[in-house]
Parts: structure tokens; sequence; C-alpha cells
């Protein structure tokens, strides 16, 4: 019997890909029995593609999006887990202890160093930081993942606060509200002020925080003309300005930045427009969304990936600080010990404000990466198996080699994520120190 030319192809093919199959993952060292021929076809896998920051391990689509989600998520950790790192150590260092040092050892020697200047510690108040996923970036994994995702007319809601550009006043749904965020008219700010707030004092009171004019006891600065310019013990008669906190009303000239509802749905030309959804409602976002990112709608295969990737786009702004304490009595009208203490706290104060946002992405990319690797690993199998029966030889190939960088991709992100736990948590213990 004469077999036709079709029907012998087909079964060389069949033949080649079940071959190609049970030998590829040998194949990727370059001793399998295909040789060069398996490498010259493209039926060969690289057995470093993931740790070489290469997402197209399988050439097919939905997996690759998975492995470059992942190598996404795990660029993002290292990162965060760097500069979280080098924050901790320039406190560290700045108070006498080693870098690398625990939590606890910092606290320890933070509360030692800052016993010889103030007494009753350090009050530290701040907003928690604002973190902005970008809705850009779930739509591009989306689509890359997903082949029935259109990134045109793909949508996006957003539980929280959207931004958006200056002519959205008009396009905010009835469940949200415009907000206005930037330098306040004239500096009155009829809403929130995060920065600092000056108040011209009525006859005299007391001042939590920088005075200028007279006091009634003693100022810890005083300017050319012998008037308080600082830290006022008594009553302070001039005008006060005080730091303040995301979130607090300033009842005199707000510097620095206002978040006011306008009451005619406008903003001022150089402000930050957003919609903010009211509670328990969302809004269509196509912005940077701060809150809880809704995903476009993908397949279930392709859901861990766009989280993944959501979650590696986040970024978070560092907050203001408002920073009391009282000077120990040694160094009561000890100028140059104060002098010393102000400029030791001004690099206290932005390593500590850095690591306020840094702890909060941490948290939110370690979380992601406990999500991807439990189930992430159930999506790529997924995907395999769909590809269970095809004939495609680099489609079957492709498939093992998405296997074999599998438990790669899980472990790197795994590992990297609990290096920046570590990290986190020291983190906390050093917040914990001035109640955060």
């Amino acid at each position: 019997m004469r077999t036709s030319n079709k029907n012998l192809i087909t079964t060389m093919a069949m033949g080649l890909a079940m071959g190609a199959s049970m030998t590829a993952i040998q194949g990727c060292d370059g001793e399998g029995p295909l040789g060069n021929l398996a490498e010259q076809c493209g039926l060969t896998c690289d057995g470093e593609a993931f740790i070489n920051g290469k997402a197209n391990v399988s050439g097919i689509a939905g997996i690759d999006a998975f492995f470059g989600a992942a190598i996404d998520l795990n660029t993002a950790i290292i990162s965060v887990n760097t500069d979280l790192r080098a924050e901790l150590d320039a406190i560290a260092v700045s108070v006498g202890a080693q870098p690398g040092a625990t939590g606890a050892e910092i606290s320890a020697a933070l509360e030692t160093h800052l016993s010889g200047y103030i007494s009753g510690g350090l009050t530290v108040e701040y907003a928690p930081a604002k973190c902005e996923a970008s809705i850009e970036a779930s739509v591009s994994a989306a689509a890359e993942c997903d082949a029935k995702v259109d990134p045109g007319s793909v949508t996006v809601e957003c539980k929280g606060t959207c931004q958006a550009d200056a002519s959205v006043e008009a396009g905010c749904s009835a469940e949200a509200e415009v907000v206005c965020r930037g330098t306040a008219p004239s500096l009155q700010c009829s809403g929130t002020c995060e920065g600092s707030c000056t108040v011209e004092i009525q006859g005299s009171a007391s001042c939590d925080g920088t005075c200028e004019g007279t006091c009634s006891a003693e100022c810890d600065l005083y300017d050319g003309m012998g008037n308080c310019a600082g830290r006022c013990a008594g009553m302070c008669s001039g005008s006060c300005t005080s730091d303040l906190t995301a979130g607090a009303s300033c009842s005199g000239k707000c510097e620095g930045t206002c978040e006011y509802t306008p009451p005619d749905g406008s903003c001022e030309a150089n402000a930050e427009v957003s919609c903010r959804a009211m509670a328990e409602a969302s809004v269509e976002c196509s912005g940077k969304c701060e809150g809880e990112v809704e995903p476009p709608s993908v397949s279930a295969e392709c859901k861990a990936t766009v989280e993944a990737k959501a979650s590696a786009s986040i970024e978070c702004s560092p907050p203001e600080l408002a920073i009391k304490w009282q000077w120990a009595a040694g160094v009561e009208g000890n100028a140059d010990a104060q002098a010393e203490f102000k400029a030791w706290l001004e690099g206290f104060r932005a390593h500590f404000s850095a690591i306020i946002a840094l702890r909060a992405r941490g948290e939110i990319i370690a979380d992601a990466a406990l999500n991807l690797g439990a189930a992430g690993e159930g999506a790529v199998k997924a995907f395999v198996d769909e590809l269970s029966g095809d004939v495609d030889i680099k489609a079957s190939v492709g498939a093992l080699c998405a296997l074999d960088q599998l438990p790669v991709a899980v472990g790197s992100v795994t590992s990297s994520a609990q290096m920046l736990s570590a990290n986190v948590q020291a983190a906390g213990e050093v917040s914990a120190s001035f109640g955060g």
C-alpha cells in the first residue's frame, strides 16, 4: 500500500512533534538528539531566559505575557528592596548603628540619639502614602495576554481617585466628584492642606510650629532684628507657621498643596484634576488610580498576569511629615546643640518619608508576588493544557519550555519577595517607634 505524501508529512510532523516535545528540554543544553537541526528550526529552549530578563520563553503570547509580568514584578521588588534598605541604612548610620541593622536595632539607636537632645521622644505625624497604579499597564497586559481584548475599547474601573487631564470636569460620572489638587487660590485653602499653614495671630497664642514675632518665653532661634523666628516655649505674637500632613485643614495661608472640591466644578488652570468615586462606587479611569484597580475583563488564565503587571506599575509618593518635640533641659538655650539636632532632623525627615512610601509599595508588590506564585503556576499550565493535541511543533516545544522556566520564574519572584518582606518588617518596626 502506497502512503500519500500528505499522510507521510502529517505522520512525520506528528512524530517530530512528539520527539521534539520529549527532547526539547534536553536540547536546551545543545546535547539533544536533534542537535543543530533543532536549533536551526527554533525547537530548543533557552534555559536562562527568565534570569536574563527574556519574556519570550515559549513563543506563545498568553504564556509569554505571564513571564513578562513576572519579570516586571521581580524587577520592581528588587528595586524597592534596594531603595528601602538604603533608606534604613542611612538612618541607622546617622545614629551610630551599622548598615544592615534590624528594625529593632535601629529603633534602639534612635532612642539613644534622641535622648541627648529632646525629652519625651519625637512625635511624627503623617498621612498614609499615596499609591497610584498605572491604568495603561493593566490595559497593555490584558491585550498582550488575551487576544480577545481590544486595547482601544477596553475599560478599567477605579475604586478611589482617578487622575485625569484638565478637561475631565464635565466627564466625571454621577457617581464621582471633581477634585482639584494644587496651589490654593490666593493661598486660601477651602479643603485640606499638605505643607505649611501660616496663621496671623490676633494678640498672642501658643504656637505649635515656627513663631515669627515676639515670644513671651524662650525662643530657639532669632532673626537679625532680634525677633523670634523659631520654636516659642511661651506665647507667640505675630504669625505661626505649622507643618501639616495631608488631610489637615488650614485657617490661614496654605503654602503647599491644597486638595479641594470646586463649587463650580472647575479647577484652576495649573491644578491636577481627578474624579473621586463616591462610597462603594467606582469610576472609569484611563489615567492613574489612587485606590483599588478593577482590571479589564480577561480570561481566567490571564487574570494573574494582569494583576501582577498592575502591581509592578504602582508608585507611592512620600508624605509630608509634621514633626514635634520638646528640648531636653541641657539643650534649652544651647544654640549649637539645637542647630546640630535640626541638621540631623532634616536628613531624618527625608529618609523617613521615603521609607513610608517604599514600605507601602513594598507591601503591595510583596502580596502580588505571593498571589502570582500560586495563581500564575495554574495559569501557565492551563495554557499548556489548551495546547494538548496541537500538532504545531513549535507550540509543543514552546509549551515544554514554559513548563521548564515556570519554577525558575516563581522561585525567583518568591525569593525576592521574601527578602523584601524582611526589610518591610524592619521599616515597620522603625515606624512603630513614632506611632506609625
